[in-house]
């Protein structure tokens, strides 16, 4: 019998504060309008100082758990997809095991940066056609409010912090339909966190760098061709695609990235304007959205496509 995976639960977290465009303006040289018409992105939520991304990720997980209609104690692998982690190790999957209450079942992070849930996902799904295990989560989690420069106008006002979860099952059936995973090293240093930890001290300059006109030309060439690769790979049209669920980095690349899938707005599910962008965390806090106020229905196909740092791309196909 083949064994596939199945999302059967869906969850996210959201910090309490909100930092608008407006707030933004009293910190650094930029304007509402400049912010929105280049990015799409009118507030973003900002991380209290005690909450590190495993309790990002606890938040969101025990929705999912809850959504999925099962204990924490019945996940036998969990996978956490971050950039910004609670400390160099442990493993900010292993934190938040602990937190949920799990023991015994793997538990380790992924780092793929914004493409960071896309990995994770595919990563548990092989897993999971393994058979080795009835349920996994996957979260996407991220504090990025954190290696932020705050006098940069060209970067702060982009991203935001969030956590978003979802519970794989084991089923008969193909959920998950393929994933289709990319890297290219030679771009690092396009986005990056130039900085690390050597004999106590810090090195480099652990603060995000962007080269912005880069990064967009780069993302909307690999979004638009692994949402074509995953279609092919299953035979399917892009008529037969139901929603687009993209990283939310710009609205510009989410545009250019629907045209090219023959896709209207409509049904592209963006929560950019409201989140930022919340790097890994972005694609399951728009999924939970949708799945949430029902636009995404039982049989509707669809495609989450990320890219980020590294630079790291990909996309995966699901049938709800």
């Amino acid at each position: 019998m083949t064994i596939y995976s199945r999302i059967v639960g869906t969850g996210s977290y959201l910090p309490e504060k909100v930092l608008t465009n407006r707030d933004l303006e009293r910190m650094v040289d930029t304007s509402d309008e400049w912010i929105y018409t280049r990015t799409g992105i009118r507030q973003r939520h900002v991380a209290a100082d005690n909450e590190n991304a495993s309790d990002l990720a606890l938040a969101a997980s025990r929705r999912a758990i809850e959504a999925a209609g099962i204990r924490p104690q019945d996940i036998g692998l969990i996978v956490l997809a971050t950039t910004t982690p609670d400390m160099v190790f442990p493993s900010t999957a292993c934190i938040l095991q602990a937190k949920l209450g799990i023991r015994n079942s793997p538990a380790f992070d992924v780092q793929a940066v914004c493409s960071g849930f896309v990995y994770g996902l595919a990563t548990a799904d092989h897993f999971m056609r393994g058979g080795q295990y009835q349920y996994a989560l996957v979260v996407g989690a991220e504090a990025y409010s954190r290696i932020l420069d705050w006098k940069d106008r060209a970067t702060c006002v982009l991203f935001g912090d969030g956590a978003g979860a979802v519970v794989l099952r084991q089923d008969r059936t193909p959920g998950i339909m393929s994933t289709h995973l990319h890297a290219d090293g030679s771009h690092a240093d396009i986005l990056a966190v130039p900085g690390t930890v050597a004999g106590g001290e810090v090195k480099g300059r652990p603060l995000l760098r962007m080269d912005g006109n880069t990064v967009f030309k780069f993302a909307v060439k690999v979004l638009g061709e692994v949402a074509l690769e995953a279609l092919e790979a299953n035979h399917l049209r892009k008529s037969e695609l139901d929603w687009l669920i993209p990283h939310q980095a710009n609205i510009r690349i989410i545009q250019a990235t629907a045209k090219k899938l023959g896709m209207s707005m409509e049904k592209v599910v963006t929560t950019l304007e409201r989140h930022a962008n919340t790097s890994a965390a972005s694609i399951p806090l728009a999924l939970d959205e949708a799945v949430r106020d029902s636009r995404i229905r039982e049989g509707q196909h669809v495609m989450l496509a990320g890219v980020g740092g590294g630079f790291t791309w990909g996309s995966i196909l699901i049938k709800w």
